[in-house]
């Protein structure tokens, strides 16, 4: 069995789920930011997001880095030095730290201390989008 292929198949597998999370869940900050009012409604809003943020995103981020990491090794260290390369791991740093923002935001929540508008969620849900199109363009064109 080609180690690199499956590897890869795995890398792809977690990285879709993670940007599901990474997307998905500014969106229920949304609608959490616009229903604090009710108590029950809230608490629905915070079960969703630990369950979402604790049981797929990150476990999705742990394993894409995972992969990405074995596939790095699979294809050789040497590529670390290539622009594309450089370029995609800023950009999934960047990933990871939005990610652990995110994190920040649901421990804000969890104790009733949102200071932020639904207006806000839904600027910061466009993060991981043009980060996901940057990180694409850059693999499959590998400039410079």
């Amino acid at each position: 069995m080609n180690t690199y292929l499956l590897f890869k198949s795995l890398h792809l597998i977690s990285v879709i789920s993670w940007m599901a999370g990474l997307l998905y869940l500014p969106r229920i900050f949304v609608y959490h930011a616009e229903n604090t009012s009710e108590a029950k409604v809230s608490e629905i809003f915070k079960v969703m997001e630990r369950k979402l943020f604790f049981y797929i995103m990150t476990p999705a981020m742990t394993l894409s880095w995972l992969f990405g990491l074995l596939l790095i090794h699979s294809i050789g260290f040497h590529q670390l030095g290539q622009i594309w390369m450089i370029l995609k791991l800023i950009f999934v740093v960047i990933l990871t730290i939005y990610h652990f923002y995110l994190g920040s935001i649901l421990s804000q929540f969890k104790l009733n201390n949102n200071s932020h508008s639904h207006r806000f969620y839904r600027y910061i849900n466009e993060i991981p989008t043009i980060l996901l199109i940057l990180i694409i363009f850059v693999v499959i064109f590998k400039p410079i």
